[in-house]
C-alpha cells in the first residue's frame, strides 16, 4: 500500500495510513517532511513520566505558519491532517480567506492534569507531549479568529470554530473545547490517544 500523503484525498484507508505512520518513527517523519517545516531533535528524557520521544520542533504545516512548536512527530503529522484537511477548507468556505498562522498555547508541559476543582494527581498528555493547545488562527487578511473571543458569537467565525474543532475530532483521538469545561475557554485541547472524545 502506497504510505501516506497528507495532501492525498481522503478515503477508507486514510486513517489506516495515519496509524501506521504514527506508530513508526521514521515513517512518521518522512510523511510530514513532505507537509510541514520542522527540525528533527533528540528525544528529551526528563523523567519516566515527562519526556518526548519522536521529537521536533514544528514551524509550519501546509500553508499555516505555527510558533515554534516543541512536540512529538504524532502531533505534528495529526495538525499537518487537521490543517489540510479541515482548518483551511473551513476557513475558505466560512470566512473567504487562507489561514496564515495556527496560534498555539503549547505542546510538552511536565505537568499533571487540571481539573475545575484542582489537580487530579494523574499526569497530563502534555507531559509527553501527546497533546496541543490550540488557541486560534490568523488569517490571510491579518484578521484573527480566537476561541476566547468569538466561541460564544452567532457569526461565522463562530460558525468556523465550531467545524474546526468538528474537523478535529476527525485526525485527533481527543478534542476537548469550551463545551467540555471552562478551564477550555481558551482552546482546543487536542490529543494523540484518548477513545474518540469529542466535547
Amino acid at each position: 500500500m502506497v504510505p501516506l500523503r497528507v495532501t492525498d484525498p481522503v478515503t477508507p484507508a486514510t486513517q489506516w495510513k495515519l496509524t501506521h505512520a504514527i506508530n513508526d518513527p521514521a515513517l512518521c517523519r518522512s510523511v510530514l517532511s513532505k507537509a510541514a517545516a520542522f527540525e528533527p531533535q533528540p528525544d528529551k528524557e526528563v523523567s519516566d513520566q515527562c519526556h518526548i520521544r519522536n521529537r521536533v520542533l514544528l514551524s509550519s504545516v501546509g500553508q499555516a505558519r505555527i510558533g515554534t512548536l516543541e512536540t512529538r512527530c504524532p502531533i505534528a503529522l495529526r495538525l499537518a491532517m487537521w490543517e489540510h484537511h479541515g482548518l483551511q477548507p473551513a476557513a475558505r468556505d466560512l470566512l473567504g480567506t487562507d489561514i496564515a498562522r495556527i496560534v498555539h498555547i503549547g505542546s510538552y508541559n511536565c505537568r499533571p492534569i487540571r481539573s475545575p476543582s484542582g489537580g487530579t494527581g494523574r499526569m497530563s498528555t502534555h507531559a509527553t507531549a501527546d497533546a496541543v493547545d490550540i488557541a486560534g488562527v490568523i488569517l490571510s487578511d491579518g484578521s484573527r479568529v480566537s476561541l476566547i473571543s468569538d466561541w460564544q458569537g452567532s457569526d461565522n467565525a463562530a460558525t468556523f470554530l465550531r467545524e474546526a474543532q468538528r474537523t478535529s475530532c476527525i485526525w485527533f483521538k481527543t478534542s476537548l473545547g469550551p463545551e467540555f469545561n471552562r478551564l477550555h475557554a481558551d482552546h482546543f485541547h487536542l490529543q494523540n490517544t484518548g477513545w474518540g472524545t469529542c466535547r
